[in-house]
């Protein structure tokens, strides 16, 4: 931290980040970060105003440095959310009265339809792909089974515990965003894959560690690693641009809503905290539709 004598109230907010909202590490990293930048911008510019006297015009000008960098829209937004955050939490722990940032717009984006693999390319995945055979092989293949099955996270997927899974309900229990619990339905068969592969992990040196899916270390799955493989098989049955985990939350998501599954429905599977953030596969759907349509239609 750049700041904590000039800003000390930016290491105090981090703090209720961490410690009361339960933001992921990842998260918090991300604040501090677009945090740090805005802090050193106007200690440079402005000679390091109190929080006080930060006005909607210095604000600006620090976004307008930003935009002529050629940073996109998105990354800008997400600055702009941080600082929302912060000057939100100044105003609720009687730091300000009033927050720069109420009359500063955020740039419109283009919303992109998520990329998705299509039906056939995930059968081919997980039916005709060869996976190593031996543990982390098999490591392989249960987790992309897993992401596809439940949209979970990377990070809801890393730190899944053993306690998570209920075969009597068939569900397992995600510790999500925000540390929000959700219930997801999973497989009999599916469920019965994970607890043979518990039963048989390699041990960490003198334990087993609770996570249910670990290395041949018995150590727990790395993110750089699990985004390796997925993105590696992935290569081998589509040629959408990106391949990574999250790719495959987006395949969950979009199958569902193409074989009729409702919307409300689909923003409690993937834990959504709006309605808003699941709309974006309706898209999708009609995208479908429009596709039947063109090759069916006599007249199309």
């Amino acid at each position: 931290m750049l700041f904590s004598e000039t800003y000390p109230q930016v290491l105090r907010f981090l703090d209720y980040l961490k410690f009361e909202k339960r933001y992921s590490k990842y998260t918090i990293i991300s604040y501090q970060t677009d945090l740090d930048q805005f802090f050193s911008f106007i200690t440079s510019k402005y000679d390091a105003p109190p929080l006080p006297r930060i006005t909607a015009s210095i604000v600006r000008s620090w976004l307008a440095e930003m935009k002529g960098e050629e940073m996109t829209a998105k990354s800008i937004n997400r600055k702009i959310s941080a600082l929302k955050s912060f000057f939100k939490y100044q105003m609720k722990t009687g730091v300000l009265e009033q927050s720069p940032m109420s009359t500063v717009i955020s740039p419109k984006i283009s919303r992109r339809l998520p990329s998705f693999v299509a039906e056939k390319d995930m059968e081919d995945l997980l039916q005709h792909v060869t996976f190593e055979d031996n543990w982390m092989g098999q490591t392989e293949k249960l987790v992309i089974k897993l992401f596809y099955a439940t949209g979970i996270r990377l990070s809801e997927l890393i730190n899944l515990k053993e306690s998570q899974l209920d075969s009597s309900y068939q569900q397992i229990k995600v510790l999500g965003k925000g540390n929000k619990e959700r219930i997801i339905p999973v497989s009999a068969d599916l469920l019965k894959e994970l607890k043979l592969y518990t039963a048989s992990k390699p041990r960490n040196g003198d334990y087993t560690v609770e996570n249910v899916f670990v290395n041949e270390k018995g150590k727990i799955l790395q993110p750089r690693y699990v985004y390796g493989f997925v993105k590696r098989y992935l290569s081998e049955v589509t040629t959408i641009q990106k391949k990574s985990p999250h790719i495959l939350r987006h395949s969950f998501a979009t199958h569902l809503m193409n074989h009729g599954a409702d919307l409300n429905a689909v923003k409690e599977l993937l834990g959504h905290s709006s309605l808003a953030a699941t709309q974006v596969y309706t898209h999708n759907t009609i995208e479908k539709l429009k596709e039947v349509f063109q090759k069916a239609h006599p007249k199309a």
